[in-house]
């Protein structure tokens, strides 16, 4: 008897102990979007001119968030490449992410949490100004690469949008490559690889499914230095909009707004000096979610 009552005892504690683990995963949220876009054009004795081609877009989204009781954890990846290939210019590179960002909170009111935020964004491969005749890179792996850590509160009014202010964030401004850092390209001082700057952080997140295909994602972030030019505010927005085919086809656009004071433009007198940077990507080829 004494043997049966042990095993049910051991019985019921491995199942409890299965549903406890059960049930705890349902406090985790995840969604993922992985997309591929390709075209291609190819001419032959074709009267009106033109130039053979091919080009791809790959990207993948992930969100994987965590809410329980008090606590909120949101974490988010983004990697995007894409590249085209013409008879008279070759291989191009034409899109370049890589971002990753979390965000932990712990609620001290109703959709109000203290929180902490850690962000890192950089690109793949070398970047080339191909509208100059000389071809070293200008941009490469962690050249640069940008990293930010910041505390202060997140509002959650919404399922589908979140702010998030850091009044004390820190930020750095990598530039590691050598020649780069001689430059004293991207705000660094030549010869250093690291720019560092102390200020305030504001994030607006909007994420919205308008209809069963269609959804928004877009995010801005607002940096000020408080130790240099605390005026001049750092501006960086992405917009993801995903229009949904059906099962495996989708149409997406995105957008991406930068304007960093640190970041320096010829102009054409000569001078140096910061400018508003736009891109823009629109595609249509396959997609998967999960």
């Amino acid at each position: 008897m004494k043997k049966e009552l042990l095993s049910l005892l051991s019985i019921l504690t491995v199942t409890c102990a299965a549903a406890r683990e059960k049930t705890d995963t349902t406090y985790w949220t995840r969604k993922g979007v992985a997309g591929l876009n390709l075209s291609q054009v190819s001419l032959t004795n074709w009267s009106a001119g033109g130039d053979g081609s091919v080009a791809f877009d790959a990207l993948f989204n992930y969100n994987l968030d965590y809410k329980k009781d008090r606590h909120l954890w949101q974490n988010r990846l983004e990697l995007a490449y894409g590249m085209s290939h013409t008879s008279s210019d070759g291989a191009r590179k034409t899109n370049d992410k890589i971002y990753l960002s979390s965000t932990y909170g712990y609620e001290i009111a109703k959709n109000w949490y203290l929180s902490a935020l850690l962000n890192f964004n950089t690109q793949f491969a070398n970047g080339y100004d191909y509208g100059k005749s000389d071809r070293n890179f200008i941009s490469r792996f962690m050249a640069p690469g940008y990293l930010m850590a910041g505390v202060g509160v997140t509002w959650t009014p919404k399922p589908w949008f979140t702010a998030t202010i850091t009044p004390a964030t820190w930020r750095g401004t990598f530039v590691c490559s050598s020649r780069l850092s001689n430059e004293g390209a991207y705000g660094v001082d030549p010869g250093n690889r690291l720019l560092s700057e102390f200020g305030g952080n504001l994030r607006l997140i909007f994420n919205y499914e308008f209809l069963p295909n269609m959804n928004v994602y877009s995010r801005i972030d607002l940096f000020s230095d408080y130790l240099r030019k605390p005026a001049n505010i750092d501006v960086r927005w992405d917009t993801q909009v995903t229009m949904k085919i059906n099962k495996w086809f989708s149409a997406s656009l995105n957008l991406n707004l930068i304007y960093d004071d640190d970041i320096r433009f010829e102009q054409p007198d000569g001078r140096t000096g910061a400018r508003l940077q736009f891109k823009e990507v629109l595609g249509v080829g396959f997609q998967a979610t999960f």
